[in-house]
């Protein structure tokens, strides 16, 4: 029976991939050939690969008797999972469908990383570290995975914001090109302020919520990880976009690229802390 689900999981893993590239191959191609029932084919598909991380998720659950948030394999699905639910919100709240061309190749990076740098070892349910036996866990990764999908979100809407104002005046001449498939410069600021404005409190629960499980898990609320340091980091710039934008009024240019520039942390702090520099999350 215990076989049978992890086979089950795996071909979910499989219809989750082939669904989130399918998505991203269809929102370029849409964007590129204006074509809007190609772009109606990658939500969909965006939604059939939610349905299957959601599904995987939730059997990995079941496998293990625990949440599915303790290694980097689970991490990375739980990662998938925030920005692709955070992004249908956004497309079907702001009617941003071009946003799909470069939210969704996140994922297929994400899970690319998966296929290329993790063995089945790496992707097996194991055992539960000491350190991860607290309820803080599920509160800590899931607020974590919220800011992280919002930050994804921000980040593919300040590149627009930045094509579509790089193009400047010459595209105006043209009658039609793929950047006028997106919304006006404006929108894209603000709604990529509103993204900030709900992630930036889900990374400070993140943060408290770790330091408690910290002092549960080794009698220390910090001990400036390499992980608590660069978390800190991206905090700190998320902080520094939200005190800039409502002290000094800043937006367009520099508001687009802090918040490229912040979700680059928030790819270091995932990725190159766990994989790079040793410390107490090495295991995730």
């Amino acid at each position: 029976m215990g076989g049978s689900m992890e086979n089950f999981e795996v071909i979910l893993f499989y219809i989750m991939v082939g669904a989130y590239i399918g998505s991203t191959v269809f929102y370029w191609i849409g964007m590129a050939a204006k074509k809007d029932v190609v772009t109606h084919l990658g939500t969909f598909a965006a939604i059939i690969g939610l349905i299957a991380n959601t599904a995987a998720i939730a059997l990995r659950w079941v496998i293990t008797q625990r949440p599915p948030l303790t290694n980097g394999y689970e991490f990375i699905l739980t990662f998938c999972w925030g920005i692709v639910i955070i992004y249908i919100f956004a497309e079907f709240r702001y009617k941003i469908k071009a946003l799909g061309s470069f939210v969704m190749p996140v994922t297929f990076i994400l899970l690319m990383f998966i296929i290329m740098k993790m063995g089945p070892s790496e992707r097996v349910a194991g055992a539960i570290p000491p350190a991860l036996k607290s309820q803080w866990l599920t509160f800590h990764v899931f607020t974590a995975m919220l800011a992280y999908g919002a930050f994804a979100i921000s980040c593919g809407l300040g590149i627009m914001y930045l094509l579509k104002t790089g193009a400047g005046s010459h595209e105006k001449h043209e009658k039609e090109t793929w950047l006028n498939r997106f919304p006006p410069e404006n929108v894209l600021d603000e709604l990529a302020y509103k993204m900030i404005g709900f992630a930036f409190p889900m990374l400070t629960l993140c943060i408290v919520t770790g330091a408690i499980w910290a002092n549960y898990a080794w009698g220390t609320y910090w001990s400036w990880d390499p992980k608590e340091t660069w978390s800190l980091i991206t905090w700190i710039i998320y902080a520094a976009y939200l005190h800039a934008r409502l002290m000094y009024g800043w937006k367009g240019k520099r508001a687009a690229w802090m918040a490229i520039i912040g979700f680059a942390a928030v790819l270091f702090t995932f990725f190159g802390v766990n994989y790079l520099l040793p410390g107490l999350h090495s295991y995730a």
